[in-house]
């Protein structure tokens, strides 16, 4: 954060000189970007300042006469900004904010282990069956679009609470079921409730770190969505052989309930607008002045308007934006590629070699390493791209981003290859798992670029563009798991892997597309963004 000797001072005699006048700060999603206007002076939320306060002049639209507002800041040092914080407090919120992430990917991924069981025990068809996996990543999909936004005006420690304790609840539905209903009733719901920690967690991470030191805990929180998936089966697959399908409830109920304390009683709100707007609100009840405010309270639009607003715009942008709609078909795919492993791997080793459910599990080892291999290297790929940021004067081009996901890309086609001509009953167990090591190693690099990437090129719309990006994966991840089994059946277990691989091969030309024709792409489109387009970001805003 910046810090200045006296309170800085803003005048907004328009809209649009309100936007030439506010320094416009580095993008930080933590920011409410998307639930604010374009005229917001970000400054209140970057600066630390002596007094506290930065004084702002606008028009009100009441009176129409000049109005001074005082937007409270932190002070310089401010022991309640989270990034003042001590750095073994922040190191603890972050493990406990990754076990979260990395919860939640487990508890989608450990019921694969036993679908059989879901089958014998509640009379159900393997497609009804496998829907206990469908719709909870359908609801991946759905609470991005409402709970991140959400969170920019109430703050993140109420949206974890609240949806926590909802999805912990709900596990125990499923875990008690006696009928097939009953339980995919739970899982949706669960999906929906698990989706906001998912979706927070970045902007938590954020809020405690300052960008020069968020590498390592950025490469920290990175592995957690992908280790998740990688041991779920492992542990399901002994666990469900020992106590059957309904101690996979059981032990996320355990595991989930445990963290939700932690995070509830142990980890305070982050998000330095609510925390502004906390102290904005206690400073005028003891000093009595009224003009003690936070831009979030300058806001004159309703809650409605706004609601419509971040609704909306994710779908403006995925289908009428070219980089975001081939960048979220890129992690769609590779998102379904993911849980197509786990009906993939059952029908590899369980049906072709005889493997016990156990045993399965332990092959997505190879995976979790490649996973925990790129979340090391993800420090020195953020040290590369800083170099070469010098080139550019600290101000790249987006495409800059591109460059680990045009060397990573190939990973995942090779590691399927792999995993489709060494699957053969006759062959050793060898191959197809080594062929979930690249897959694992590529997907952190293609994952992180990708979102950098649309960032980097949407900035106050980005956090639009990647939940557009979730809703896209998500829903597309959940159907893959529908019809992978009836696709290896009919295809062979080595034309069916083939086939992804290909699939894969293709998308390997987006990042290439976008690296060479990005900038001309951008220029030509709605809503990306360049530093000397405030005008349209206005016109933008304005027209909602």
């Amino acid at each position: 954060m910046a810090e200045s000797s006296l309170p800085s001072t803003s005048s907004s005699i328009s809209d649009h000189e309100a936007i030439k006048i506010a320094p416009e700060p580095p993008m930080d999603l933590t920011l409410p970007y998307r639930t604010l206007t374009a005229t917001a002076d970000m400054t209140e939320y970057t600066t630390e300042t002596v007094e506290g306060l930065v004084l702002k002049k606008t028009f009100s639209r009441k009176s129409g006469a000049l109005e001074t507002h005082k937007l409270v800041t932190f002070t310089i040092n401010d022991p309640e900004n989270p990034k003042n914080w001590s750095k073994a407090f922040k190191w603890y919120c972050t493990m406990i904010i990754a076990l979260v992430c990395f919860m939640v990917a487990f508890a989608s991924s450990v019921v694969t282990a036993d679908i059989h069981g879901v089958m014998e025990d509640l009379n159900a068809s393997e497609e009804v069956a496998l829907l206990s996996i469908t719709l909870f990543v359908v609801g991946f999909g759905i609470g991005p679009m409402v709970f991140a936004p959400l969170s920019e005006v109430l703050g993140r420690k109420i949206i974890y609470t609240t949806t926590l304790g909802v999805a912990v609840l709900f596990i125990i539905p499923g875990a008690v079921a006696k009928n097939i209903e009953t339980l995919l009733v739970a899982r949706m719901i669960d999906g929906i409730a698990f989706s906001a920690p998912m979706t927070l967690v970045g902007g938590s991470l954020a809020d405690l770190w300052r960008t020069e030191e968020r590498g390592i805990p950025m490469a920290a929180f990175s592995a957690a969505p992908f280790l998740g998936p990688a041991i779920g089966p492992l542990v399901g697959g002994f666990l469900s052989e020992r106590g059957g399908w309904r101690w996979l409830y059981w032990i996320q109920l355990i595991l989930s309930a445990v963290i939700y304390l932690l995070m509830v009683f142990t980890v305070p709100e982050t998000y330095a607008p609510a925390l502004l707007l906390a102290r904005a609100r206690k400073t005028r009840a003891t000093t009595g002045d009224p003009s003690f405010v936070t831009e979030q309270e300058l806001d004159t639009r309703s809650f409605l308007e706004i609601l419509t607003l971040f609704l909306v715009r994710p779908f403006q942008l995925l289908f009428g934006e070219l980089i975001v709609f081939l960048i979220s078909v890129y992690m769609s795919v590779l998102y379904g590629l993911l849980y197509m492993f786990f009906v993939a791997f059952p029908i590899v080793y369980q049906e072709g070699k005889g493997y016990s459910a156990g045993i399965t599990g332990l092959m997505f080892i190879p995976l979790a390493i490649g996973v925990v291999a790129s979340a090391c290297c993800a420090p020195w790929v953020n040290k590369s791209y800083l170099k070469r940021a010098e080139k550019f004067g600290g101000n790249p081009p987006p495409e800059v981003r591109l460059i680990p996901m045009m060397y990573s890309c190939w990973c995942i086609p090779v590691g399927l290859f792999i995993f489709a001509w060494t699957s053969y009953p006759r062959l050793s167990w060898v191959g197809p798992a080594l062929g979930g090591f690249p897959i694992g190693f590529g997907f952190i690099f293609l994952y992180n670029s990708a979102n950098n990437y649309l960032v980097d090129s949407y900035q106050h719309q980005a956090a639009s563009a990647l939940a557009a990006k979730t809703f896209l994966r998500s829903f597309w991840g959940a159907a893959t798991v529908l019809f992978t089994t009836q696709m290896y059946h009919r295809l062979g277990d080595q034309w069916a892997s083939s086939l992804l691989a290909f699939l894969a091969l293709g998308c390997c030309a987006i990042p290439y597309l976008f690296y060479y024709k990005g900038a001309a792409i951008r220029r030509g489109a709605k809503y990306a963004y360049s530093p000397s387009m405030d005008e349209k970001v206005r016109d933008i805003e304005n027209r909602g």
